[in-house]
């Protein structure tokens, strides 16, 4: 029978409905979430807080924005976190990947004894005080570092890379040490280069960890020019009703007036919470469809 005139069954086609259905259903529900905050943030504060903004914006305006960027301390606060997630993304995967390319090496000394050295500590930990009694004795507390050095070793990326790069042909690695290259250059010049997808999948992951922490910050931070933005954002949302009487005061007669764009509680942990998510929404996209290959390849062994 040719296939132009194949007809699909009845049952195949309730089944392809019903998952489009379900897919549809579930989509709806991760992304309104987001679309909430944004629509709530961006308008009428009265009407936000009476909770009548469902659908779509109401009396649209973007002064609730103007007025969180004026709060001290945000900017000091943004480029802490920037830092951070830039420099402990670049750390943790720079790890990951040569741990993991060094776990792969079959003649890696007492390589079985390390890896399990290093994978046990996924599942146990010494606890919350004696973590931070370590930090303090580093030397790590009110310290740039504590936000990178803690992060850098991850046995769960490292599993990812070590499976991936045993599933590439090894015949790669070993026509490079006959022509002379060295652990270094064969890990630069021949394992990054075919690594790549799973580097984007850690890459993504880290980059998530560092921007969103913020227990950090609570735990080792006392010196506020080290708060990161996602604490700073944080400590606002707990104070929001405080922080709405403070800047309907620091606003003029005729804005604090006008009940559309007076800030309440409501407003600012919306408005709060978009800062927050909003630069990762920007950058997941890029980096998203590496995920699932690396992820899918990282994870079997093939």
């Amino acid at each position: 029978m040719s296939l132009l005139h194949y007809k699909r069954k009845p049952g195949a086609v309730l089944f392809d409905a019903l998952n489009v259905f379900l897919f549809v259903v579930l989509t709806f529900l991760c992304v309104y979430p987001f679309y909430y905050l944004i629509i709530n943030s961006i308008s009428a504060n009265d009407l936000s807080a009476a909770g009548e903004v469902y659908i779509i914006p109401l009396q649209v305006h973007l002064t609730n924005y103007r007025d969180i960027l004026r709060l001290d301390g945000l900017y000091q606060a943004l480029l802490v976190s920037v830092a951070r997630t830039v420099l402990g993304s670049a750390c943790t995967v720079l790890a990951s990947a040569f741990l993991g390319f060094l776990f792969s090496k079959q003649n890696f000394w007492k390589r079985k004894l390390w890896y399990r050295f290093v994978v046990i500590t996924m599942y146990f930990n010494a606890g919350l005080i004696p973590v931070y009694m370590n930090m303090h004795s580093l030397g790590l507390t009110n310290n740039f570092l504590v936000y990178i050095l803690p992060a850098i070793v991850s046995p769960f990326n490292i599993i990812l890379v070590k499976t991936y790069i045993e599933s590439t042909p090894l015949s790669l690695q070993e026509a490079a040490q006959i022509d002379g290259a060295g652990v270094l250059r064969i890990f630069a010049y021949i394992i990054l280069p075919i690594i790549l997808p799973i580097i984007a999948t850690i890459l993504v992951f880290a980059s998530v960890g560092q921007w969103n922490s913020f227990q950090d910050t609570l735990l080792y931070m006392t010196d506020s020019k080290l708060y990161t933005l996602q604490y700073t954002l944080y400590r606002y949302i707990n104070q929001a009703r405080m922080l709405a009487t403070l800047i309907q005061e620091s606003q003029s007669a005729d804005v604090a007036s006008d009940l559309m764009r007076q800030m309440n509680p409501t407003s600012v942990s919306m408005t709060v919470s978009v800062v927050v998510i909003l630069p990762i929404l920007f950058v997941y996209p890029f980096l998203q469809r590496y995920i699932v290959k690396g992820i899918l390849i990282g994870a079997i062994k093939g």
